[in-house]
């Protein structure tokens, strides 16, 4: 990606190559907004886990699918590009399941 210079940048090139670990990328930091880009490769979260965060998400599927579980429904929702929605602050969520090739690209605002 293009460093935060004022030069145009792409989300979907320069990606990283699939690994154990999502790849996080800030691409912005303001005072109560950080924008990330975060490339998951087939990742899930850790059996049993649930984030539970101090501040509201918004997410954005750019390309591949997710499946995303709240604590409080049943079943997960299934996410691909193009669908967004809002994680609010302490609504405990996992990441169920990513693909791996295409790789699931997300846009990520953390607002505090």
């Amino acid at each position: 990606m293009a460093p935060m210079d004022g030069a145009p940048a792409n989300l979907l090139a320069d990606l990283p190559p699939a690994g154990p670990d999502e790849v996080f990328t800030r691409l912005l930091a303001r005072p109560g907004l950080v924008v990330e880009r975060i490339v998951s490769t087939g990742q899930a979260s850790p059996l049993g886990f649930f984030y539970d965060q101090p501040q509201d998400e918004w997410v954005l599927v750019l390309s591949g699918t997710a499946d995303l579980r709240f604590a409080d429904e049943a079943a997960p929702r299934r996410l691909g590009p193009g669908d967004h929605l809002l994680i609010p602050a302490h609504r405990r969520h996992r990441v169920e399941r990513t693909d791996r090739d295409p790789p699931t690209i997300w846009l990520a605002l953390h607002l505090s």
